[in-house]
């Protein structure tokens, strides 16, 4: 019997378009793939030996002996966001899409947040976050009014320097768009992006927080924790599912964080699941266009695989995916909407095999309950457990 999964998604690593990639101005989208192909000297040898590169149509090599089984996942709800993209990992297909602003947001939206925060805005755009925070910057600095912009995706992002606007006085502000933001215009996250620095040196800090709607839904976490099992968040998690069937939650500041904290709930005597965000991939190198880095970062994640395994029990199960796509060889610094990958090792995990392409993301929610023998009730996805279980 199974009694823990280690669920690590590697955010925006997507792995190829996605048939309707067209209506999303993503055509050609491929984050891994056409890092690879940009980066030949990258080495990815355990991710690889885990049958990343067995996957079909992901043509960057393959390593003999594989230990783990693969797959793909092509996603059903409509979007290409974090929260879409977790929410149907853990069970719930979306029907419409979270609200987009690609004009920003309407005047009644911004009239509102100002006088619930009591002070204007400037902003109000579709804008790069590091970009408008470097032309924005100064005068947020002396008039004190915080920088309101959004993207591609459902977001309402709120910038500000942690030296002229606390943290806790940012993350209020976030709290009360939150609850504005209701109805046709609730975004999937507001987001505090705090920052520091001066003039023409502005850096967004780690101090980020995401503040995301409640799950429409149950969820494999809602299940796992009524189950007396234990949930254990590391990164954004917690704040992706605003807090709902976590038992336990830590926050990081980096990928390596992410992982060193990953090992540190491995290495607690609980079972349930250990559901692990590894944010910068898609936060400072995929919106950033930066091949180089999201390269490094790979293989930087994939030189700890083997600690990772290392910790595992014989009852663990390790499952490696992604939640969307953002290609940083494309033009566009957005999100993209792509297949993501699948690996899953393990004791008792056959060798090998290929689960071929998923119908939806809710088909790794359901494997991980059935692998923990807990009901899928509710659960949007088919598990592929008795495909890759010995």
């Amino acid at each position: 019997m199974t009694e823990r999964v280690i669920l690590v998604i590697m955010d925006s690593a997507g792995i190829g378009e996605l048939p309707d990639a067209a209506q999303y101005g993503d055509e050609g989208s491929n984050t891994i793939g056409n890092i690879c192909k940009e980066m030949p000297e990258l080495q990815l040898n355990n991710l690889l030996k885990l049958g990343l590169g067995n996957i079909d149509n992901l043509h960057i090599g393959k390593a003999e002996n594989i230990t783990g089984s693969h797959g793909r996942a092509l996603e059903l709800s409509p979007g290409k966001d974090t929260t879409t993209g977790h929410w149907e990992i853990a069970g719930i297909t979306l029907k419409q899409a979270f609200p987009t602003y690609p004009e920003a947001f309407p005047k009644e939206i911004i009239d509102e947040f100002e006088k619930a925060i009591g002070t204007k805005c400037i902003g109000n755009e579709v804008a790069s976050g590091t970009e408008i925070i470097s032309r924005l910057g100064d005068e947020h600095v002396k008039t004190g009014y915080p920088i309101v912009y959004t993207s591609a995706d459902s977001v309402f992002q709120i910038a500000a320097h942690e030296e002229v606007v606390p943290l806790e006085k940012l993350y209020e502000m976030c709290q009360k768009a939150r609850e504005l933001l209701k109805g046709e215009h609730a975004v999937g996250r507001v987001i505090a992006r705090p920052f520091i620095g001066n003039s023409g040196t502005y850096k967004r800090t780690s101090n980020r927080k995401d503040f995301s709607l409640l799950p429409i839904t149950k969820t494999m976490l809602d299940i796992i924790k009524e189950n007396n099992m234990s949930v254990m968040a590391v990164g954004k998690i917690e704040d992706i599912f605003a807090g709902t069937g976590i038992t336990d939650a830590v926050h990081t500041k980096s990928n390596m964080d992410g992982v060193n904290s990953t090992i540190e709930y491995m290495k607690q005597n609980k079972k349930g699941l250990i559901f692990t965000n590894l944010v910068d991939f898609d936060m400072v190198y995929g919106h950033r266009n930066d091949t180089a880095g999201y390269g490094n970062a790979l293989k930087e994640f994939d030189n700890r695989i083997p600690e990772i395994i290392k910790e595992m029990r014989d009852t663990d199960v390790l499952i490696i995916t992604a939640d969307h796509g953002c290609d940083p060889t494309t033009p566009s610094t957005d999100h993209s909407r792509e297949y993501i990958p699948i690996l899953i090792y393990g004791k008792n995990i056959k060798q090998g095999i290929n689960i071929g392409t998923r119908q939806g993301f809710g088909d790794i929610g359901a494997t991980v309950l059935d692998l923990l023998e807990l009901p899928m009730d509710g659960i949007h996805g088919s598990s592929f457990k008795k495909e890759i279980l010995i």
